[in-house]
């Protein structure tokens, strides 16, 4: 697509909102020939409060990049490495004399995901503001059995990075926020990038909400709603929920930074292209990726901390409020952002997700 084509874009974007019901998004393009950034919808649910290109939204599992790229930092740095085993460092976990450093960033260690447990989320349904501490979420998880045994298989689990974030202050004497604030937001200029302490669970200025259809105990096993509900979310007489004040320090090293579209363009592009990593170690990062169903060639790619979609890399975030999308392709230099303030649609799509792959299927058209 030709750079004087690129707002036609935002024709796709709002068609894909209206399908999804999506209240608020801001979309982010970058080629190496311009630039298309624009922001669409309300902030709030029935209120003409436009969305801005400058508001703040929580990016979820995007934080997994960030947490990972500091445990690889250290690894750089000789303090750690990614074959050692996980025991060396959290004794108390499962298997970890047979569990590498490597497998919990690439989500091959087998442990369980503290946040799949219906009990927890019961909790972020009754007590959304409650402060958890990143122990308490991996006691959670290693009380549960494991999945498979290390390396037999493949499964995305919260449980493994809020290990890499515990093991990121052991080895470096200081809270996780600290070490990303310095190695990562500082030097890259990311100065609407954050990753608050456990108790705040406040979003700097200007935000939008965040909205949630349903409950986080009712979209567990399944994200879509009832076909009932989804009717009626259709027809408007089902509205979501306004969860913008539920503390993220449930997600804590796997899902807790805030992030703007502009600063996480400028940080993706880093990410895939190198320079916060020895060069070495950025392309054993990259190599990584594998497909996440080893049975099926064409399956999303998983790395150290990495997703592959496509022709594109980086990671993708949901947590209650908030979908969030930001991937690069080193090979021609596209770079693309998404952040929506709804969790998912009616019928249980990654809304920000499926907006990126409409943009994507435009991008890459020609």
């Amino acid at each position: 697509m030709s750079p004087a084509n690129l707002p036609v874009l935002g024709a796709t974007v709002e068609a894909k909102m209206a399908e999804l019901l999506v209240p608020g998004a801001v979309v982010l393009v970058r080629t190496p020939e311009s630039e298309w950034l624009e922001a669409f919808g309300s902030r709030q649910v029935g209120a003409d409060d436009p969305v801005t290109v400058d508001d703040h939204f929580r990016i979820g599992s995007n934080t997994k990049t960030m947490t990972g790229t500091v445990l690889l930092q250290l690894v750089d740095e000789g303090l750690i490495s990614l074959d050692d085993p996980v025991s060396k460092y959290r004794p108390d976990v499962p298997n970890g004399d047979a569990i590498t450093v490597e497998q919990l960033l690439t989500m091959r260690s087998g442990l369980f995901s503290y946040s799949e447990l219906e009990s927890f989320n019961a909790i972020l349904d009754e007590d959304p503001e409650r402060v958890w501490q990143p122990e308490e979420l991996v006691v959670l998880g290693l009380a549960e059995p494991v999945y498979f045994a290390p390396g037999a298989g493949f499964h995305y689990s919260n449980t493994n990075t809020v290990l890499a974030g515990l093991i990121i202050e052991q080895l470096t004497g200081n809270k996780l926020e600290v070490e990303l604030e310095q190695r990562l937001y500082e030097p890259l200029g990311l100065t609407d990038t954050s990753f608050p302490p456990i108790e705040d669970a406040a979003l700097p200025a200007p935000h939008p909400h965040g909205y949630l259809y349903g409950t986080n105990v009712s979209t567990l096993q399944d994200a879509a709603l009832p076909s009932g509900q989804q009717a009626e979310a259709s027809a408007g007489t089902l509205l979501p929920n306004d969860v913008t004040n539920m503390n993220p320090s449930w997600g804590w090293a796997a899902g807790a930074a805030i992030s703007t579209v502009s600063d996480l363009a400028d940080y993706v592009e880093v990410l895939i292209g190198g320079g916060l990593l020895s060069s070495q170690l950025q392309q054993e990062r990259l190599d990584s990726i594998q497909p996440s169903n080893p049975d099926d060639p064409s399956s999303a790619g998983y790395g150290i901390a990495l997703a592959q979609f496509g022709p594109m890399l980086g990671h993708d975030g949901s947590l209650p409020g908030f979908q969030s999308f930001m991937a690069h392709d080193p090979e021609r230099s596209i770079t693309l952002i998404v952040l929506t303030n709804l969790q998912a649609g009616p019928g249980g799509e990654q809304v920000a997700n499926e907006i990126a792959r409409a943009v994507i299927g435009e991008l890459y058209a020609d």
